[in-house]
């Protein structure tokens, strides 16, 4: 069974204290001995290693959740296989600025928005919605571009925001970049359902990539607004997004589980045309599959997803292969191959056409099922 949310602050204020984190483990020691992590040595260990970390992840993922793993395909994204085919209007994106994008990041360019319904007015998001509604939507994920200070300009659609939620009861995730206090409790005034929010653990990173003048305290100061607003917040860690190398993860993993997140989201940085990194390499197979099993391992308890940003490919099906062994709890459009090893690894599978943030959500409605 998951851990008492209280026993899961204590857990992580005892983690920041020393740097470590003491968990049961089933492997060479026995069930009632503890197991002492060192995560710096974890996120440096080459390929010869990356067995004995995925062992422990998975035995970690035993000892708090039970045997299901949720597979979700979003309607932003056509998504069709002998295992699920997803729909068009379900679960879409919309982008609250349209195509337009102050940062111009060198990873992204403003391109991701281009894969989302454009609105740039509160009455269009509210129109836009009633019409969604209508096609059989139960939900939608609220993006858009970011301002100079890295916030996406949520304020004059938290009315709209609210409207949606009593009028039209669709599920609503948003994501806020930066984000201060006063915001934070709008968005909970509204009745938004979940705060997604990449969170970066390099300044150099935030400058280099993101073209940005904040520092990653500004992303420690968002996720403590969203964590006293008791918003339910979903964080993104971006793997390899320094020049498709490691750099600030590990920091960044700290960060989110200061604040005992809804759960936990792993993205990897996937080239995209017209962009400055187009011709960057992105991490391979075994960086991002490393990455997710100290996630693991750093928040047990905490469901944990494979993300929907990713290489295709080869890449996606031996990364998938990764995390299910890893210990996920859910991943994004997975490659047939992760469904078939989590059938043959004897979980039950189940598939969503919700984004995979609604991880959290979906996990404790199929505990409360059981």
């Amino acid at each position: 069974m998951p851990l008492s949310r209280s026993y899961r602050h204590e857990a992580c204020k005892n983690y920041l204290k020393v740097g470590f984190w003491l968990t049961w483990s089933q492997r060479n020691i026995p069930r009632w001995g503890m197991k002492l992590f060192n995560f710096k040595e974890l996120i440096d260990a080459d390929e010869s290693q990356l067995d004995r970390i995925l062992e422990d992840a998975s035995n970690m993922r035993v000892q708090h959740f039970e045997r299901k793993i949720r597979f979700y395909a979003p309607s932003f994204l056509n998504y069709k296989t002998q295992y699920f085919c997803s729909s068009p209007t379900t679960f879409p994106s919309i982008s609250i600025t349209g195509s337009s994008c102050s940062l111009k990041c060198k990873h992204c360019n403003g391109i991701v928005l281009n894969t989302m319904y454009p609105v740039t007015s509160p009455e269009e998001l509210l129109e836009l919605c009633k019409d969604l509604k209508s096609k059989g939507a139960v939900g939608c994920l609220i993006s858009g571009g970011c301002l100079p200070d890295g916030s996406v300009p949520l304020e004059k659609f938290v009315n709209a925001m609210a409207e949606i939620k009593a009028k039209l009861g669709l599920t609503l995730l948003v994501h806020t970049g930066i984000v201060h206090e006063d915001m934070a409790q709008q968005l909970k005034g509204a009745g938004v359902d979940a705060a997604l929010i990449d969170i970066i653990g390099s300044n150099e990173t935030i400058e280099e990539i993101y073209n940005l003048d904040v520092t990653v305290s500004d992303y420690d100061n968002s996720l403590q607004a969203l964590r006293k607003a008791k918003i339910p917040t979903i964080p993104h860690v971006l793997v390899g997004i320094h020049y498709g190398k490691l750099k600030g993860e590990l920091d960044a993993l700290r960060m989110v589980a200061k604040h005992c997140p809804s759960a936990v989201i792993i993205i990897a940085f996937m080239p995209i045309r017209n962009t400055v990194l187009e011709k960057t390499a992105p991490p391979s197979p075994f960086v991002v599959g490393k990455v997710v099993a100290v996630t693991r391992l750093m928040m047990p308890s905490i469901p944990l997803a494979l993300g929907c940003m990713r290489p295709r490919g080869l890449h996606r099906v031996q990364t998938d292969v990764l995390a299910v062994r890893a210990g996920v709890n859910a991943i994004a459009f997975p490659a047939e191959e992760a469904v078939e090893l989590a059938k043959n690894l004897g979980y039950i599978v189940s598939f969503s056409s919700s984004c995979c943030s609604q991880l959290y959500y979906d996990l404790r409605n199929m505990n409360s099922n059981r």
